[in-house]
């Protein structure tokens, strides 16, 4: 299996040591880090596809973790939290979180949005072969780059998604359980804030304000459109 190293951060031995077999049974190679900080020292060797990264742990928690990572890598990361609150939600994915699993879940869930999310970082990306141009905005699909007035944006894997799913239907509606359907690859109907949350980041990070430009519109109570 390509793309098939992962590596779990996560305190508690139980569930580390159940993930862990779970994986490799699975096909995965799994590398284990027990707290934040042994984390960040493995990362350079280790070189992970994904990471399984638990929120509360001593020392260093999974939040500074995730920022850290953050300025060098783009890799997948999926939280693992017993938290359920949307203020939570929100801050795994401001810092760069791509995915949110609650504790305790199934070991088939994850591993469903394991592979979406290596195959969307990993494979869709690396099928397309053109650009999409509006305006100001340049996506590459070959590469998996998005441009604004010919400056680099950075993106997630999940904002980078997004655009490319909104930029290839212009001018159409899509709801917000296509769009989650889509783009976290799993069937949910109860997932509209985390389109809403990650579209709001999206929309900031690509500024595109001037009337030449896009827009990426709200449809009250239904989803969004790409208007050019």
């Amino acid at each position: 299996m390509k793309n098939n190293t992962i590596m779990i951060v996560e305190d508690e031995a139980g569930i580390r040591e159940m993930t862990v077999r779970f994986l490799i049974k699975e096909g995965f190679r799994v590398i284990t880090a027990v707290d934040g900080t042994q984390a960040l020292e493995k990362l350079d060797a280790a070189r992970p596809d994904l990471i399984l990264l638990d929120i509360e742990m001593p020392h260093l928690d999974g939040y500074s973790v995730c920022k850290e990572i953050r300025k060098t890598m783009t890799i997948p990361i999926i939280f693992l939290t017993v938290r359920r609150g949307t203020l939570d939600k929100l801050r795994c994915f401001e810092l760069g979180g791509d995915d949110y699993v609650t504790k305790p879940f199934e070991f088939e869930e994850l591993l469903a949005r394991i592979k979406a999310n290596i195959r969307q970082y990993y494979i869709e990306p690396k099928a397309q072969m053109n650009i999409l141009r509006y305006g100001k905005l340049k996506i590459y699909l070959e590469n998996y780059e998005c441009y604004v007035d010919d400056q680099l944006v950075t993106l997630t894997a999940k904002e980078m998604a997004l655009i490319i799913l909104l930029a290839k239907h212009p001018n159409q509606v899509l709801t917000h359980e296509h769009i989650y359907n889509k783009i976290w690859d799993i069937e949910g109907t109860g997932n509209i804030e985390t389109v809403k949350v990650h579209m709001s980041y999206l929309r900031k990070k690509l500024k595109l304000n001037t009337e030449d430009s896009p827009k990426i519109k709200t449809v009250h109570g239904f989803g969004y459109l790409f208007h050019v």
